[in-house]
């Protein structure tokens, strides 16, 4: 791409193959540069080939600007084929971005049916995988290209002067080698997943945990692919939200087969139906039959509640766990666990900007300008305002955080709601201001969040279903 400085890095090693240890003495091998001030026609970066970061790439796309993608992983969509099982809450027509539609659509593409519930996998086949290989993206998506630090051109943190004016210098690992690529912007859609929050209560990560780590899973774990792992076990789930019901029931769908399965679900909230919700009266059928199923399950005793449980520490007993912590006022342990599924959420990783100036609100970890508008003690995921360049500017000039990972540890955050964010964004970045300052977005109140259809049914009037959010 034009106008793109590279560097690479090579490690030249002093030891054999053979040595455990080395000394390594690093020699950075720079083209020849030429005399460069910042200007338009370097490229806008992405990082991350999610559905926002890509969504992103469509936009420039079509606005004429410059851009390149970083993905680590070696598809689009890498952190999403983990929970490629869970159907999502939204339909078809609130999971395609409206610029790569317009892409797409000028191609051979088959659109999926809008009231259609994908599933993670067909989100990535049917459209993530079909956007990456037009030809207008394709050849702008570098892949197996982890970057591990941003910052200004010749400028630490600490540095003034004329910032504004210095190209982003972007460090990009590939194999043993880094490359450094010069951008005028930055759009950080790298997400939160695989940065798990831990057991604890209090969000603090302790040895005990870690020695546990070959019987905790933390996400959304695809239950008949480990049926060996959990059947006839004593299984605890931590916590309140639809990644824990989505969890529960695909096991309560075990546990009809497997009786002896017995069931744990640990929550922070003050009673166990605050984690229902709307069940009938949500405006999204999918997500008021989860709560519906687990209401009945926890009715019919199939699962044993512990609310609020403040879980202070998981602690290895022989070839089972405990958990140690606050119940009805009195220190107490859970014993006899043989797997724990956490899924206490996620939080960002912002080690890449540690060169760069952030403002991150102290509470959720999000853009500081966005967090009142994301409370989750006040906003579900359809009542958080449409917001895009202005509420998500920080102070480095044309660095943007997107998707989950501008959200930080709210869990409110909406696919529908990052295609708004980087289309206001790249908007900015093209010049149109008006296009900018618009919203574009229309949600039902409730949200759009996700949910994983089971095939099996409670002894209820229930559909059995299970979700993520």
């Amino acid at each position: 791409m034009t106008n793109i400085k590279s560097f690479t890095t090579k490690a030249l090693s002093n030891c054999s193959q053979e040595e455990t240890t080395c000394s390594s003495s690093p020699e950075v091998t720079v083209e020849k540069e030429e005399q460069m001030q910042f200007n338009l026609d370097l490229p806008v970066a992405i990082i991350g080939a999610g559905p926002i970061g890509l969504a992103a790439a469509a936009h420039l796309t079509i606005q004429k600007v410059p851009f390149i993608v970083f993905e680590s992983g070696e598809n689009v969509g890498n952190n999403i084929l983990e929970w490629q099982h869970v159907h999502l809450f939204s339909p078809w027509q609130y999971d395609v971005d409206k610029a790569a539609r317009k892409l797409l659509e000028e191609t051979n593409w088959k659109a999926p049916q809008n009231d259609i519930l994908p599933t993670g996998k067909e989100l990535v086949d049917q459209y993530l995988v079909p956007l990456s290989k037009l030809p207008v993206l394709k050849e702008s998506i570098q892949y197996n290209s982890q970057v591990i630090s941003i910052s200004r051109k010749q400028n630490d943190k600490m540095k003034s002067l004329d910032r504004e004016k210095k190209p982003f210098e972007i460090y990009v690992k590939r194999n043993n080698d880094i490359e450094i690529v010069e951008a005028r912007a930055i759009i950080d859609a790298t997400g939160t997943w695989g940065n798990p929050n831990p057991a604890t209560s209090n969000g603090v990560w302790l040895n005990s945990e870690k020695q546990c780590l070959n019987h905790i899973e933390y996400g959304i774990p695809e239950i008949k692919k480990n049926i060996k792992r959990y059947a006839n076990k004593t299984v605890a789930v931590i916590g309140g939200g639809h990644s824990a019901i989505n969890t529960l029931l695909e096991l309560a769908s075990l546990q009809k087969e497997f009786p002896e399965t017995n069931l744990i679900w640990v929550l922070r909230k003050q009673n166990v139906e605050e984690a229902y919700g709307g069940e009938e009266k949500d405006a999204l059928e999918a997500r008021g039959e989860l709560g519906a199923q687990i209401h009945s399950l926890v009715n019919l005793g199939k699962v044993q509640v512990y609310t609020p449980f403040y879980t202070m520490q998981v602690k290895p007993t022989h070839e089972q766990m405990e958990l140690i912590g606050r119940y009805e006022d009195a220190m107490t342990s859970i014993k006899g666990i043989d797997e724990l599924i956490v899924n206490a959420g996620n939080r960002p990783d912002f080690s890449i900007e540690q060169e760069l100036r952030l403002s991150i609100d102290p509470a959720t970890e999000s853009v500081s300008d966005l967090a009142p508008l994301i409370d989750p003690n006040e906003h579900s995921c359809g009542t958080v305002r449409a917001h895009g360049e202005a509420i998500l500017r920080q102070p480095e000039q044309g660095l943007y955080i997107v998707g989950m990972k501008s959200y930080g540890r709210a869990p409110t955050f909406l696919m529908s709601t990052g295609y708004e964010q980087v289309r206001s964004i790249t908007s900015y970045l093209a010049g149109d201001i008006e296009a900018s300052k618009r919203v574009e977005l229309d949600l039902p109140e409730t949200g759009v969040c996700s949910v994983n259809l089971q095939d099996a049914k409670e002894e209820s009037s229930c559909s059995n279903t299970t979700s993520s959010c």
